[in-house]
């Protein structure tokens, strides 16, 4: 047996990984897993912006959430929380989570009912990385 550090992870080595671990996890709590997409379209259709979500152990995570610079200051991004909030309660899940820096969006999560429940310090320098979760 021996160790080798690959800074160039091939998929295959990364699937092995990934698809053991949640075996394993699998064999201990029995959860359903997905992914969820609250996609913001403009007038001809196109996706702007959005919510990424997945969810997993009866709790979503917000993996993503971007609005375009130009439609900030409507209530875009309240609303696609609250559609990720929805879908959430309506599948009995016990809460989401998320992480966000502190030069991004603290204060707009603090708003919807989000506490921090955790912070990582200097990640990036000078700033601090936040996770927060809300219970439904």
């Amino acid at each position: 047996m021996r160790i080798v550090v690959d800074p160039e992870l091939k998929d295959d080595d990364f699937r092995i990984i990934r698809d053991n671990l949640y075996a394993f996890n699998d064999s201990r709590v029995d959860s359903p897993d997905g992914h969820l997409g609250v996609l913001l379209k403009d007038d001809a259709g196109a996706t702007v912006g959005g919510l990424v979500a997945r969810w997993y152990y009866g709790w979503m995570f917000v993996e993503l959430l971007f609005v375009p610079e130009t439609w900030r200051g409507q209530d875009f991004g309240t609303k696609l929380m609250a559609e990720a909030e929805r879908y959430a309660r309506d599948q009995g899940f016990t809460g989401i989570w998320l992480d966000t820096f502190g030069f991004q969006a603290r204060g707009f999560y603090e708003k919807l009912g989000y506490t921090v429940f955790g912070e990582l310090p200097d990640y990036p320098a000078g700033h601090s990385r936040y996770f927060l979760n809300k219970r439904l």
